[in-house]
């Protein structure tokens, strides 16, 4: 007989761990962060305004850079759902911290070539795009020749930069 109280016993406090729980979560939909949204159109990219890319490496970035390193992020339909979009959050400022396309002709000379070369390196090292951004998005990851056309294009660019 006690062997059933401890049972009614460990599922009652099991149903009460759970039902706050849900409390929680539902709780936490109401705590937002702000979204990497500009009341602004879209600035231009000074990168590709101030070193034109071909289209295809424009295209390229846009399709696997843009979302973190802009001052507008495209956000997916689960970017609403707590904790993800603290987490989302968390990337894009991070990001932008690093690198901002749309503020790169505000960088110093010396930041600038800073930043060409991180470039290379992080896409080169299939540090960028994160991995875990490419678990839900696919289309961002780039091929070998992608990344050989981003770095022959960041290479002339830095040759221009370093230029006096």
């Amino acid at each position: 007989m006690p062997e059933d109280n401890s049972v009614s016993i460990s599922q009652s406090y099991m149903k009460r761990f759970l039902i706050i729980l849900v409390a929680i979560f539902i709780g936490l939909q109401f705590v937002r962060p702000e979204k990497n949204l500009s009341d602004k159109a879209p600035g231009p990219d000074h990168l590709a305004v101030l070193y034109p890319p071909s289209a295809e490496v424009k295209a390229l970035i846009e399709r696997s850079c843009y979302d973190c390193h802009t001052n507008n992020t495209r956000y997916p339909w689960y970017a609403n759902v707590q904790p993800v979009a603290w987490w989302l959050n968390d990337h894009v400022t991070e990001a932008k911290e690093h690198f901002n396309f749309e503020e790169f002709g505000s960088y110093s000379k010396k930041r600038q070539i800073h930043k060409l070369e991180e470039i290379v390196e992080e896409v080169g090292e299939a540090k960028m795009p994160l991995p875990s951004y490419l678990y839900i998005h696919g289309d961002a990851r780039l091929t070998s020749d992608e990344i050989k056309s981003l770095g022959d294009w960041v290479d002339a660019v830095l040759d221009q930069v370093s230029e006096p």
